[in-house]
């Protein structure tokens, strides 16, 4: 199964190993072909998570066709025609010349610029740039508002063949207006972290969401209690699946490509099951919608309650001493 780009004649497999999270600045080799020989076909790294060098190392020990394959990689910095072939060459010149790892692959089948900011804000001429090496794979973008997506299609000669967002059912009602763009401008939504969700940091004086690596996912099954574990606790009791099949079978009815990571193998036969079972209904996906609005559990660390009781003590403290001090007579001021 694929989700498909016409003006493009892009097929992406439906489902996808990514290798970033866990593997980035890791040997990915033995995960990559673990993947392969699980049933993945679609493997997705990036110039940032500088494990290139072993997907590709990994892709060629598969013995497969490249053509049997879908690989993305993305961009991140550095000339852009440099930093193509320095992902696609074994050059150890072209290495230096980039300072990026290489797949050692002829091409790819699709190329992203990885984030907005890695352009500088200069999307006209990124583009411009990415339109030039079309003929080493279709293009596209990832982590990409409404907005900023405008600005490309606007100037565009060739346009964006995929987007891929941060898409779980925490961030899917924020996601709505992009999704009918994309759908109206034949752009292919790609979704990470579909298992997850990428705290983002966070402080008040009460709560703090726990503040780490924004590239560090936490799965949503992981946290009870959570709006969105009711709809998919049922639908999984109903289909005698997974809860984690149940989200994935959410974001499939949501059309997008899910790309997620696991270094088990029951974990990728799980996950490429989700092809075969049947369907959600639909009101299981509108109620799963509707939990996934109400927003995601706060995580309150111990160092964060710690700093709340100890402030409440400070208070405590300082009421006892203002009462003493009024009990002896004292005026406070």
């Amino acid at each position: 199964m694929s989700r498909s780009n016409e003006a493009d004649d892009l097929q992406v497999p439906a489902i996808g190993y990514g290798t970033g999270t866990a593997l980035r600045d890791k040997d990915a080799r033995d995960y990559v072909i673990q993947a392969i020989e699980a049933g993945f076909s679609h493997i997705d790294t990036a110039q940032i998570y500088h494990n290139e060098a072993s997907v590709g190392e990994a892709i060629r020990e598969t013995g497969l066709a490249r053509e049997d394959l879908f690989v993305t990689t993305k961009y991140s910095s550095g000339p852009i025609q440099q930093a193509v072939r320095g992902s696609l060459s074994k050059s150890v010149e072209v290495l230096h010349l980039t300072r990026t790892a290489q797949l050692g692959l002829r091409y790819v089948d699709l190329y992203l610029i990885h984030w907005p900011d890695f352009v500088g804000g200069n999307f006209e001429g990124a583009w411009r740039e990415f339109e030039k090496v079309k003929e080493r794979g279709s293009i596209g973008v990832s982590n990409f508002t409404v907005e900023q997506l405008q600005e490309i299609v606007k100037i565009a000669k060739i346009k964006p063949a995929v987007n891929q967002i941060e898409f779980h059912p925490y961030t899917y009602g924020s996601h709505k207006p992009l999704l009918a763009y994309a759908a109206k401008h034949d752009i292919v939504i790609e979704a990470y972290s579909t298992l997850a969700y990428v705290i983002r940091h966070f402080t008040s004086l009460t709560a703090v969401r726990v503040n780490v690596d924004p590239y560090a996912d936490s799965p949503i099954t992981k946290f009870p209690g959570g709006p969105v574990d009711t709809p998919v606790d049922a639908a999984a009791r109903r289909l005698g699946i997974t809860p984690t099949q149940v989200i994935l079978a959410w974001a499939k009815a949501k059309g997008v490509v899910i790309v997620t990571t696991s270094s088990s193998k029951q974990h990728l036969r799980e996950y490429l099951a989700v092809g075969d079972l049947p369907p959600l209904k639909d009101d299981e996906i509108a109620a799963i919608d509707d939990a996934g609005a109400k927003g995601p559990p706060y995580m309150y660390t111990s160092t964060a309650k710690c700093g709340v009781l100890a402030f409440a003590a400070a208070c405590a403290v300082y009421t006892l001493v203002l009462l003493r001090m009024w009990g002896n007579g004292c005026v406070v001021t």
